[in-house]
């Protein structure tokens, strides 16, 4: 499975429901699981984003459907990036030329 991190902005829809948001992140794991995934952990940050999420999928099609499926619900922003763990980060380096 691939681990990708996930930088979240609510939406003014978003703030103004924050109160819903502990039944939106279960809905959250629900759909990533619907797509093969997992959501691994959720913090609630402070800072430019409001809160990082990690997660699995077991391809990119996979997560970019979970978090398409997510963004439809109009309650966050996010940008996600493909993470390699510290195993796979040392393999990569250990091949290059």
């Amino acid at each position: 499975m691939s681990t990708y991190i996930s930088l979240l902005q609510y939406t003014q829809k978003g703030i103004e429901n924050v109160k819903d948001s502990p039944a939106r992140l279960d809905a959250a794991r629900q759909i990533f699981e619907s797509y093969g995934g997992r959501l691994k952990e959720f913090y609630l940050v402070c800072g430019r984003y409001d809160a990082v999420v990690i997660s699995e999928a077991p391809d990119d099609a996979s997560a970019a459907k979970a978090a398409l499926s997510l963004a439809t619900r109009g309650n966050v922003r996010a940008e996600t990036y493909l993470a390699f763990p510290e195993k796979e980060f040392r393999n990569i380096v250990s091949g290059m030329k």
